[in-house]
């Protein structure tokens, strides 16, 4: 049977398309009520066909490009998190300096939905479940994320934890779970544009008022996804962001580390740029489009490892989703060599140990790149 074929779905998979299809209707009502009726229409119009396909109990064996070793290695990657979750919901990080909860918390409930996990079904269903809640209790008075004894630099925890929060919003059906969500969505939002600094983004802490690359990009994607949600997110917020990349460009078309001290553009930091900057919509930047340009270049006949030196997860999370943005030629090319690159290096429990920070930030990473052909979390859908 070929990879195009259908096949009879099973329980589970009935399952979990039942859950994608109910998000799917609710991301179009929701645009019907911001004034996006024609974005709701042809939404709900892929909505009835994926039913259609439901209904007669047929689901494609797997999406292009994923092959059955990469299946096997998301399973045990899943299988992993989840038997490390903590009986709190929380995952922490191995790695050096400081364990960081929220943020890894947050990543592996990411890489767990990625799958199509739900905090109401899925196999993983509980996972998902527990790591909100935790990321709920770790929701400050101000609106910071934070589980602020273990995050020394609290904003890049804030803002995954963010995205991961609208991720869920979406995806639940609790009413009270949901309020919950909304009112946190609501603070953390407040929090991220109360921050931004005067050049147009953000640093390590809320009150610090500078900005460098790496958090900057990590609050576009989550200021992103809570608007997806339905959460009122100020548009000069996000234009302010999106110019502050823009002025961190260097000639060569790679992204400083902050615009106060640009010295040479880093891969990494211009890898998530280019990312961001598709996730907020502007295909059409030239910005964005010399430097994922700058980044063909780079990875070229060159190692991921090399090229990213000590960030390649960072990196890799960042440059597969601008390659899977861009469109189908750019993805091809990238993506099944560095499949099989995570793929050989799984670890036998499963894992994937990443860029210093430790198995759980690797293998929620590496998961997050496997399962981008999938497509289930909203925010990372083309």
């Amino acid at each position: 049977m070929s990879n195009h074929e259908p096949r009879a779905a099973s329980h589970e998979e009935l399952q979990i398309a039942d859950c994608r299809l109910q998000i799917e209707i609710r991301n179009a009502l929701r645009l019907a009520a911001r004034g996006s009726k024609l974005a709701a229409f042809f939404l709900l119009l892929a909505v009835c066909c994926l039913q259609l396909a439901a209904s007669a109990g047929e689901v494609r064996a797997r999406p292009e490009l994923i092959t059955p070793e990469a299946e096997q290695a998301i399973a045990k990657g899943l299988a992993y998190l989840a038997r490390t979750q903590a009986k709190n919901g929380c995952w922490r990080t191995e790695g050096m300096g400081g364990a960081y909860p929220t943020a890894m918390t947050a990543l592996a409930g990411l890489a767990m939905m990625a799958a199509g996990n739900t905090p109401c079904e899925g196999e993983h269903s509980e996972n998902v479940r527990r790591a909100v809640y935790f990321i709920l209790n770790s929701t400050t008075r101000s609106g910071l994320i934070t589980a602020i004894v273990e995050e020394n630099r609290s904003m890049h925890g804030h803002g995954f934890a963010t995205m991961f929060l609208a991720q869920a919003y979406g995806a639940e059906q609790d009413t009270d779970l949901q309020r919950k969500l909304h009112e946190a969505l609501t603070r953390a939002v407040a929090l991220t544009a109360k921050s931004q600094s005067f050049n147009g983004g953000w640093l390590y802490a809320p009150d610090q008022n500078g900005d460098e690359g790496s958090v900057t990009v990590t609050q576009i994607q989550a200021l992103r996804a809570a608007r997806n949600a339905g959460i009122k997110v100020p548009k000069s917020t996000i234009a302010r962001a999106c110019e502050y990349i823009a002025k961190c460009a260097n000639p060569d078309g790679g992204i400083s580390y902050s615009l106060m001290s640009r010295g040479s553009s880093r891969p990494a930091i211009s890898a998530a740029a280019v990312a961001t900057l598709y996730n907020a919509g502007q295909y059409e930047n030239p910005i964005a489009t010399k430097c994922l340009d700058y980044l063909k270049k780079l990875l070229k006949g060159s190692n991921s490892a090399t090229v990213f030196q000590g960030h390649r997860f960072y990196a890799l999370m960042y440059t597969s989703q601008a390659m899977f943005f861009s469109g189908e030629e750019d993805w091809k090319e990238f993506f099944p060599k560095h499949r099989d690159e995570l793929i050989k290096q799984q670890n036998a429990d499963g894992s994937w140990q990443g860029d210093f920070a430790g198995h759980v930030y690797g293998t929620a990473i590496a998961l997050l790149v496997l399962q981008l052909p999938y497509q289930y979390l909203p925010i990372l859908q083309r």
